[in-house]
């Protein structure tokens, strides 16, 4: 049997500066092309030396070869993977609580933009945990970092093994399970997204599947206007997690 991963390379400013402000990964090295913008490598070199990380300059071309992809912005950092958290364990976080929470619940995103796009939302709406699952679907990595702008790496995100169930134990705890699905009856701006809530936002291709759907205590459409009949995941699932901010803060 393979072992874990013991690192992997983020690459961008954005996903190298938010995983050293975290905390949660062990950095090897950073490396940094020696014509970048002063400036900002000056501040990633000010946040490693601070703890005690080694950072190195090369020049672009073996930055590049290092990357393997020139989208790197002219920083690579070596790091651990990303520490996930356990569905258990964010059960019992959540029922700890003494707030209501939310929870995003996420139906077999396979598109690592998507992925990032929905996890820096959560992030900017108040999302307690993000849930999604182990197999079939995009999980979090260095291009979902990059996609969320280095958001992911301030998330709790739990992999699940079945989502029914977990919705099942989050009812258990006292939420209530919205769906957005297209053919929902209650529209999103007249859906109570108050209280302890799980959002369950459906994949890109076949949306939520019926066994999901049916532990769903509502389902909440999002009004649509023109020749197109839907909207991208990572769209709708921002809206409504909008939308749950707006109801919760008001």
């Amino acid at each position: 049997m393979a072992g874990k991963k013991k690192s992997e390379l983020i690459l961008g400013f954005h996903s190298v500066g938010e995983a050293l402000k975290a905390g949660v990964r062990r950095f090897d090295t950073i490396y940094i092309a020696d014509s970048r913008s002063a400036k900002r490598a000056q501040k990633i070199g000010d946040m490693a030396a601070r703890q005690g990380i080694p950072v190195k300059t090369m020049p672009m071309k073996k930055l590049d070869e290092l990357a393997k992809a020139p989208i790197h912005q002219g920083i690579v950092a070596s790091v651990s993977p990303f520490p996930l958290m356990s569905a258990p364990r964010a059960l019992e976080e959540l029922e700890a609580l003494k707030t209501p929470f939310l929870v995003l619940v996420l139906e077999n995103i396979e598109d690592p933009h998507n992925l990032g796009a929905l996890i820096r939302t959560a992030l900017c709406t108040g999302v307690d945990y993000i849930m999604v699952p182990k197999d079939r679907a995009a999980l979090p990595s260095p291009t979902v970092s990059r996609a969320s702008a280095g958001a992911m790496e301030h998330a709790k995100i739990c992999p699940i093994t079945n989502t029914r169930n977990t919705l099942i134990e989050l009812k258990q705890l006292g939420a209530w399970v919205a769906g957005l699905d297209a053919a929902g009856t209650k529209d999103l701006a007249q859906a109570d997204l108050t209280g302890n809530m799980a959002l369950v936002v459906g994949g890109e291709h076949k949306g939520i599947r019926p066994l999901v759907k049916k532990e769903c205590d509502f389902l909440v459409s999002i009004p649509i206007s023109g020749p197109v009949n839907s909207l991208n995941a990572s769209v709708a699932g921002g809206m409504a997690m909008y939308e749950a901010l707006r109801q919760r803060t008001v």
